[in-house]
């Protein structure tokens, strides 16, 4: 059973840093709509994935599966790693991340830059190449703790109790439309879920990179939106209440990006971009004042080395 996270269970650290990001309505004026963005990028280590560390953490310490002498390992394509290795290094654990060689070296600096062991590893199936290592070094060493990011029901049960209890109160309602990117699948699950409870009506959409939009059933291939699609579709995606699907390029979510940057003053990652560009679209669908939301999920310092600041 899920349990709620408060500043008293979540101490009076870092953790309690964590989540409670505000909402800005971004009013673009071109097109003459709206899009309510929330900003988890204003999370501690700069990403949303800070919630899911902290879920996990806290929820293997209160059933002693981290000890003094454990080892959080996890593969991530990088926030997760970042998120992992900060609270890592505030509680006390060492931290080992596996990450595709082609993450962006900010990330890298990042993990590095908390004390966390980072092993990077070749692309070649992404995120299932990574998560198969893991299991294998878990295998042979019992001090390794995985987070099992990408099957964890915690993953989605934060973002259903937590971060869409959060957008539900930051609001108006009725919300008629969520749409994000996954990369886990516990962001779209979680919020899904957490707002059809609220907005039976709401529709939750699904944003897919155009050049790898699996739920489209496309085949992989390469984009440049880091964190999202990553070649497979993860378990907990699979409990998402998706009501439809919308494909971004790699040059739509580099040029949304651009716009955030230089007319919100909003530095935040490609991802988000993707993000907006795909409810932009949406709001298009719906009638004027339709309420949609969602998610700036990472800062843009991890992506200087990347197309996005090429141009």
């Amino acid at each position: 059973m899920y349990k709620p996270i408060s500043p008293t269970n979540a101490d009076s650290g870092i953790m309690a840093l964590v989540g409670d990001t505000p909402i800005l309505p971004l009013r673009f004026e071109p097109e003459g709509r709206t899009v309510h963005a929330k900003c988890e990028f204003l999370n501690p280590s700069g990403s949303i994935k800070d919630r899911l560390a902290r879920s996990i953490i806290m929820d293997a310490e209160e059933r002693g599966l981290l000890r003094s002498d454990s080892i959080i390992l996890e593969c991530t394509s990088g926030n997760t790693g970042i998120s992992l290795a900060m609270l890592g290094a505030a509680r006390g654990y060492r931290v080992t991340i596996l990450m595709s060689r082609s993450a962006s070296v900010e990330r890298q600096h990042l993990i590095r830059g908390f004390g966390a062991e980072l092993i990077l590893f070749e692309p070649g199936r992404g995120y299932e190449t990574g998560i198969e290592i893991s299991r294998e070094m878990a295998a042979r060493d019992p001090r390794y703790f995985l987070p099992r990011q990408f099957e964890n029901p915690l993953n989605a049960l934060d973002h259903e109790h937590e971060t869409a209890v959060e957008i539900a109160g930051q609001v108006p309602g009725p919300i008629a439309a969520f749409a994000s990117g996954y990369g886990t699948g516990g962001t779209l699950a979680g919020i899904g879920k957490g707002l059809k409870r609220r907005y039976p009506d709401c529709k939750i959409i699904a944003m897919e990179p155009a050049e790898a939009a699996l739920l489209c059933g496309e085949m992989p291939c390469c984009h440049s939106i880091e964190g999202i699609s990553g070649g497979f579709i993860p378990p907990l995606l699979q409990s998402a209440p998706i009501d439809g699907e919308r494909k971004v390029s790699s040059h739509q979510a580099l040029e949304m990006t651009h716009r955030l940057h230089r007319e919100f003053g909003l530095m935040v990652g490609t991802s988000s971009g993707a993000n907006v560009a795909a409810a932009l679209s949406v709001t298009r669908e719906l009638a004027a004042g339709a309420c949609v939301v969602t998610i700036l999920c990472d800062r843009a310092e991890r992506y200087f080395s990347t197309r996005l600041f090429q141009s």
